[in-house]
């Protein structure tokens, strides 16, 4: 992990901290599952950045302003969120067209964050295809 992201991880209060390394985990999880080359991790923005060569990238961070929650943010022009939101909008929440609303207290959807991701990481290949080729 790349100094300034340790020290960007370093700031998250004790209870935060194992969500968003578990999120971290997941974003070099799927990308290894589906063979899609190296994840390149940078500070964006001030948060926590991953993306893939063919992939959008995928952004995520906690709040103080709204602490019972952490976020997966998505670039707002892409029609990722519209996916996930006519997907999964019996299991996730969102923030307008740009991020999934997680919970601190409720476990993680593994296999639908997972399948976000898969489809942020691959969405250059699907962005002309209705629903990204769901």
């Amino acid at each position: 992990m790349h100094p300034d992201i340790q020290s960007k991880f370093a700031t998250y209060p004790e209870h935060v901290r194992p969500a968003m390394l578990y999120l971290r985990s997941l974003m070099f999880s799927v990308a290894e599952e589906h063979q899609l080359g190296n994840v390149v991790e940078t500070l964006s923005w001030g948060e926590p950045s991953y993306r893939v060569k063919l992939g959008s990238a995928v952004r995520m961070d906690w709040k103080p302003k709204d602490p019972n929650h952490y976020f997966m943010f998505f670039h707002c022009q892409t029609k990722l969120v519209d996916t996930f939101r006519e997907l999964y909008s019996d299991t996730l929440a969102f923030q307008g067209n740009r991020a999934i609303l997680l919970e601190l207290n409720r476990e993680l959807p593994d296999d639908i964050i997972r399948h976000c991701l898969e489809m942020a990481f691959t969405y250059k290949n699907r962005k002309y295809l209705p629903l990204l080729g769901m």
